[in-house]
């Protein structure tokens, strides 16, 4: 479970959902949308975070009714689901420092200019307290998984060997090339480089005087690429080049472009040991998330959830004051 996959800015309204408060409260209490082993999910907070997920960035869409419906069991799950992973945390003394909190909050806003990330912070109607309230319960529950879920984890050289097997087209390596390229704007200019090519001038030295590519200073190398990396143009010619030869004139949006084969590297079978790490890799990942499920569905299985459905029908999805005030600092 990622930081970025549940902080990321752009999933603020949907993600960064509301810690819940260790408080009794009676099961058919109007404030109240559930209760999860006791432990309280108001509506206020139910509401606010279903604001957040219904929100569209032009506010004007209104979802339908079985949309809101979705909407709502969507938000209480991921609730009921945060509130009883952070139980499970408590229950092992999982906690995480503020100096990790500051780290994880800096982490966030790194990826934004300073205004950049105010304003989505804004979007999401999410203070910077919230925010820090929130990483802190994300770190907690990622702590939870490294130590109660991970350790569990590990595929074994059967499963490794099968998953390759399984997906050995993955891993080959294609056919690539390695090109030289010199574009300018007219077809005179072209045939003017052309010329200079055929009386011997050095492609790199022509990139750099006359190309009007980024890679013009260093001499229209484009490094190596397979197909359907570069525009399709690129690979019409340059993969039916032999190494060393120089196309004709090609005209692109881009431009009228000359191209220089330098290498050729043949499309091979790449054998397991070679890929072994990436392997192991992605098969961890799958077994983490299979892990993470299975664990999540146990303590849903144990646990005391009760619904207030008639609270849950009467929320709206409206933003309320509080929604309108959580943006302040």
């Amino acid at each position: 479970m990622s930081m970025r996959r549940w902080l990321t800015l752009g999933a603020l309204p949907t993600l960064l959902l509301c810690g819940c408060p260790e408080k009794k409260a009676p099961r058919e209490d109007p404030n109240v949308v559930a209760t999860v082993n006791g432990e309280i999910i108001s509506r206020s907070d139910f509401e606010h975070e279903l604001t957040r997920e219904i929100q569209s960035p032009d506010g004007e869409s209104t979802p339908s009714p079985d949309q809101m419906a979705l909407y709502k069991r969507t938000v209480l799950d991921t609730l009921v689901e945060r509130a009883l992973l952070l139980q499970a945390a408590k229950v092992s003394n999982i906690t995480v420092s503020p100096e990790q909190v500051d780290r994880g909050v800096l982490r966030i806003s790194s990826d934004y200019p300073a205004e950049g990330f105010d304003e989505a912070l804004a979007e999401g109607q999410l203070s910077r307290a919230e925010l820090k309230q929130k990483t802190a319960s994300l770190l907690t529950v990622e702590k939870l998984f490294d130590q109660e879920v991970y350790p569990r984890v590990a595929p074994t050289e059967d499963e490794i060997r099968r998953y390759f097997e399984q997906h050995k087209e993955e891993f080959q390596e294609l056919e690539e090339v390695h090109a030289q390229q010199i574009v300018v704007k007219d077809l005179d200019e072209a045939k003017h480089v052309q010329q200079q090519l055929r009386n011997g001038k050095k492609f790199a030295d022509l990139a750099r005087k006359y190309s009007l590519s980024a890679d013009a200073k260093l001499g229209g190398d484009l490094g190596f690429f397979k197909r359907g990396v570069m525009p399709p143009e690129f690979d019409e010619v340059a993969f039916k080049l032999s190494v060393g030869q120089v196309s004709e004139i090609i005209t692109t949006a881009y431009g009228f472009h000359l191209f220089k084969l330098l290498e050729k590297r043949p499309a091979r079978k790449v054998e397991l040991p070679e890929v072994k790490v990436e392997v192991e890799r992605r098969l961890m990942l799958e077994k983490r998330a299979e892990a993470q499920h299975a664990y999540v569905k146990t303590l849903k299985d144990k646990a005391d959830v009760h619904v207030n459905e008639q609270v849950l029908l009467a929320v709206t999805g409206k933003p309320s004051g509080r929604a309108a005030r959580v943006a302040e600092p």
